[in-house]
């Protein structure tokens, strides 16, 4: 999902002078290695596999390390289940999440239009574009292919 490793990721949390705990390193990884958009029970769920004393309060404090050392984005995924928030290792590359509203599915999407269009709102408004959120809420080819889902 990111070009960046996970030894990369902690390397940047270290050099911010953070403690890189065994729990901290074994959620930065699993949260890297994952390959998909996690919540934070998904999180604690994957990351208690390698280290069961993993505990919710350790995953919050390491998710809000992250996200004010921009390394993760939060997402709200058209809140498909609820109030969730997805997290997700920032990439180098800009891309869209298309949220089926049948079986929940995220698929991301990028595309040279889509760089070209952030392009074109930074020149027309000399503007230094960091971050772009674009949700496309619709079904997905899987749902409307197969039987209707509940």
């Amino acid at each position: 999902m990111n070009s960046a490793t996970p030894k990369n990721l902690i390397r940047q949390v270290a050099s911010q002078g953070f403690r890189l705990t065994r729990q901290r390193r074994v959620l930065i990884e699993t949260l890297q290695e994952s390959g998909e958009h996690l919540d934070a029970a998904k999180l604690l769920e994957l990351a208690r596999e390698r280290d069961p004393a993993i505990d919710r309060a350790t995953v919050y404090r390491t998710l809000e390390i992250l996200k004010k050392l921009r390394l993760i984005d939060e997402l709200d995924l058209m809140h498909l289940n609820g109030e969730k928030h997805y997290f997700e290792p920032k990439r180098k590359r800009g891309h869209c999440h298309l949220a089926c509203f049948r079986c929940g599915a995220i698929l991301e999407y990028s595309s040279p239009g889509f760089e070209a269009l952030k392009a074109e709102i930074a020149r027309e408004n000399s503007f230094q574009v960091e971050v772009v959120r674009l949700e496309v809420g619709g079904v997905c080819g899987r749902c409307r292919r197969g039987p209707t889902a509940p």
